[in-house]
């Protein structure tokens, strides 16, 4: 029986063709989501100079076709059943999570960051984006029902949670001197792209 020596050709080829494909997963497992809050202290071309909350200096370049929003105060009477939400929390022992703070999505924005997960602004606080099922209201707070796609929380919201609501944004809300949440994405040489940008309006931070 005749070798067949093609096979080693063939064999090679596609270990050739995994390793490409491993290399671009690994390239894109590397492009790490990074949460920047802070001050825009100063402006070059697109990059955008931030003192971070920490008092790190950091430079974010804006991506292209950047999302960008303006923050607002607002209050609980301002949440309503079928709000799209935001809400950061902390768990409680019962199960349930307590707002640290409310963001309202404006209706083009419905379905933004859909979901229940860890999120960084304390240890174990989550992030719950989801829309409003239920509204019950106490003296000391509401508690909402949120559903989102894959399940629903209770989250207590005390009375004196800081609540805002986003409104449409564009470069000109980038600007120093203003309050900003940038979700930016670590670059392979280690820059950051930022491609959604909160901005505080009317002295608001946005507190996320």
């Amino acid at each position: 029986m005749k070798a067949n020596h093609k096979m080693p050709a063939l064999v090679s080829v596609i270990l050739g063709a995994l390793a490409m494909m491993l290399s671009v997963i690994a390239t894109a497992l590397a492009q790490d989501t990074v949460r920047v809050r802070g001050t825009i202290e100063r402006i070059d071309g697109s990059t955008y100079m931030v003192k971070a909350r920490d008092g790190a200096e950091l430079k974010v370049a804006l991506a292209d076709n950047p999302q960008i929003a303006g923050v607002i105060k607002a209050s609980l009477s301002d949440i309503k059943q079928g709000s799209f939400v935001g809400v950061t929390a902390m768990p409680r022992a019962d199960g349930s999570q307590s707002a640290l703070e409310v963001h309202i999505f404006p209706e083009a924005m419905r379905g933004t960051g859909e979901g229940h997960y860890p999120w960084d602004l304390r240890p174990q606080s989550t992030m719950t984006n989801a829309n409003v099922e239920q509204v019950f209201t106490a003296v000391d707070g509401q508690t909402l029902t949120l559903k989102y796609k894959d399940g629903e929380k209770k989250i207590f919201v005390p009375a004196n949670t800081p609540i805002v609501v986003y409104v449409p944004g564009d470069k000109s809300d980038l600007k120093p001197g203003a309050k900003v949440f940038i979700a930016a994405i670590k670059q392979p040489d280690g820059t950051l792209q930022g491609r959604a940008w909160r901005v505080g309006r009317d002295g608001v931070t946005p507190p996320m």
